[in-house]
């Protein structure tokens, strides 16, 4: 049998916080969710994000620790690039911290990163026009 990737987990220091920035992103996330230890949301193409809160982790790993800075980032795809310049700003604005501001990527994509309430990367991406004639 081949493993295959199914979740993608985020440890997280407060719930609410936490998906009251996802929800921003457009993840369709229920608010009673925010009283919970352990949540999950479907993703298109069957995958799921899901959040655990330290005292979860804990709970079978007493004595874990939350690293600094994560070494992984979430990317979501906007429509167009200046919606990429658009979200940047309203992350901004709400308070959440911009990493990079938005940019042409050489590869192609409007880019930028923001960091979610614990210091994870979230890539914001959209497919730049075609420039060659």
């Amino acid at each position: 049998m081949t493993p295959r990737i199914a979740v993608i987990e985020l440890v997280v220091a407060d719930m609410g916080r936490s998906l009251a920035f996802y929800r921003r992103l457009g993840l369709d996330i229920p608010d009673e969710a925010d009283a919970q230890p352990h949540v999950e949301v479907g993703l298109p193409g069957g995958m799921r994000l899901a959040w655990d809160t330290v005292e979860t982790i804990r709970s079978f790993t007493p004595g874990y620790e939350q690293p600094g800075v994560s070494q992984i980032a979430l990317a979501f795809e906007c429509d167009e690039p200046t919606d990429v310049d658009a979200l940047y700003k309203e992350l901004e604005q709400a308070g959440y911290a911009g990493e990079r501001p938005p940019w042409d990527a050489f590869w192609g994509q409007r880019y930028a990163t923001v960091t979610d309430p614990d210091e994870n990367h979230v890539d914001l991406f959209a497919a730049l026009p075609n420039t060659s004639t």
